[in-house]
């Protein structure tokens, strides 16, 4: 499978290359501002890393340079200056009429790498740049650690017992089921998957579920990873509302293989489906023969007297949950799941098995061990997070009144509206004053948030108060392109 986000072209040559569109060059090139010196010799060192490291590989046609300068928001000049460079340096050949290209032959085969900026931003270096882009715990609660040493006398009385558990560990399984049941769905141990966390969980559904061509209907906008694994596959996303209304008129139009929504607590706009739309979905759903994902990793972190509906499975016992504890505990606790039909569950199981052999048994034994203390930890973290929430609107109000920053009842992010110019074009001139945003062009399919930014309130006080300046810093140096830079659509060959 070969992602293209680019569009055909010929070269005066007759060679047909591939243009490269600004937007996903932008996404490739990542904190490329956020150091010392001047912007196009910056600029420059990047793209000779991503040249190196075959991330641009030899034939690849860059964006001209008035496109990409748009979408890095700087001046001409920088991006021409920049070429330049790498062009005494022979790492890319300049042409009048056929474009700038990467030094060497045509590119073949496939990128097997991502250029989304959620995973990017994590593959960067901690370089004073604050990070409101990624959002997870930065500390892991006191029961995590008391959930380890509380499994150290069965882990030193182990025997006869090899460890390799592909569909996850028994004592786990058991207390994810139990999990669900507290919540008002019965669920039985082999209706359950251990997962490397909720991203894995997608990426092993979409491997199982989709099939090249095949459209997933998802909100717009929606969480960018889901997006990146279902592109991974070469299916085609196609955006609805969010809680995903319309979904059967749309069946009905073009088949859709999958569906996928957030229900509660809705990434990135924190919204929370109603008990009622739940049921209706589900049963649209269910009635279309459509398998329904139902991504419930924020759906613990509500805000103190916040009531949230049954789960989705409730309503439907064939509705795909996703779960994690890396959102309600900490990021580096790489424990997820699913929940499904019985029968899916034994068919994933076997799919992650040529993958993975087995998650981490001692990481699971804990997590078996901490699950039933859960709903305490996010209770007693719940008034942080609104606290978090609210200091961040206010510095925003304050600073920032142009911008439309509605509250939400839980979760961890914040979904901007800016006034004028475009997130994409905005994400890097913040970047240039230190801090990371994520621009709303790659958690919408439709192309319908280009004027959005997301951010998260999970930072201490004086972080968020430090990027909030900062961030006034950015908007009041913003010149926004004329046009904003938008990607095409994403096709797969």
């Amino acid at each position: 499978m070969l992602a293209v986000r680019g569009w055909p072209s010929q070269s005066q040559s007759g060679r047909i290359g591939l243009h490269m569109n600004p937007i996903e060059l932008s996404d490739r090139l990542g904190r490329w501002s956020s150091g010392r010196g001047p912007l196009p010799a910056l600029l420059a060192a990047r793209l000779r890393r991503l040249i190196d490291e075959g991330e641009l590989p030899p034939g690849e046609v860059l964006p001209p340079d008035r496109a990409l300068a748009s979408a890095l928001a700087v001046g001409r000049t920088t991006v021409v200056a920049a070429y330049d460079l790498l062009r005494q340096d022979g790492r890319l050949v300049r042409r009048q009429g056929s474009g700038t290209r990467v030094a060497g032959r045509e590119p073949t085969g496939p990128r097997p790498t991502t250029s989304a900026p959620i995973f990017l931003h994590l593959l960067e270096p901690h370089d004073g740049v604050i990070p409101l882009a990624c959002a997870a715990p930065d500390t892991p609660p006191p029961e995590l650690a008391e959930a380890f040493a509380g499994i150290l006398p069965a882990l030193a009385a182990t025997t006869g017992d090899i460890g390799y558990y592909p569909a996850g560990h028994p004592a786990l399984l058991r207390a994810i089921a139990d999990h669900y049941e507290r919540r008002g769905v019965p669920t039985r141990p082999g209706q359950v998957l251990v997962t490397n966390g909720g991203q894995q969980a997608l990426s092993v559904l979409a491997r199982a579920l989709l099939a090249a061509g095949d459209q997933v209907a998802v909100e717009g906008p929606t969480y960018p990873g889901a997006l990146e694994a279902f592109r991974e596959q070469a299916a085609r996303p196609r955006c609805l509302p969010v809680g995903l209304a319309g979904l059967t008129a749309a069946a009905r139009r073009h088949p859709i293989a999958l569906a996928y929504v957030v229900s509660t607590f809705h990434n990135p706009t924190g919204a929370v489906l109603p008990a009622l739309a739940r049921r209706e979905l589900a049963e649209a759903a269910s009635a279309s023969a459509i398998p329904l994902i139902d991504d419930e990793v924020m759906s613990d972190l509500a805000f103190p007297g916040v009531v949230v509906p049954p789960p989705m499975a409730a309503y439907a016992d064939d509705v795909i949950s996703i779960g994690s504890l890396s959102k309600s505990v900490w990021g580096g606790w790489r424990i997820g799941w699913v929940r499904g039909p019985a029968p899916l569950i034994a068919r994933l199981a076997r799919l992650l098995a040529v993958h993975d052999l087995g998650g981490n048994v001692v990481a699971q034994m804990a997590a078996a061990e901490l699950l039933p203390r859960l709903d305490a930890i996010v209770c007693r973290q719940a008034a942080t997070r609104q606290a978090q929430h609210d200091l961040l609107r206010r510095s925003l109000a304050r600073q920032l009144p142009d911008w439309e920053v509605p509250a939400v009842p839980g979760g961890q992010t914040l979904w901007v509206r800016l006034p004028y110019g475009d997130g994409t074009s905005f994400a890097q001139a913040a970047l240039r004053c230190g801090v990371a945003v994520l621009p709303g062009s790659g958690l919408d399919a439709s192309g319908a948030s280009q004027a959005c930014v997301r951010l998260h309130f999970l930072a201490r006080p004086e972080v968020l108060t430090e990027a909030v300046r900062r961030l006034a810093d950015a908007w009041l140096s913003y010149r926004p392109p004329s046009a904003p830079a938008t990607a095409p659509p994403a096709m797969s060959v």
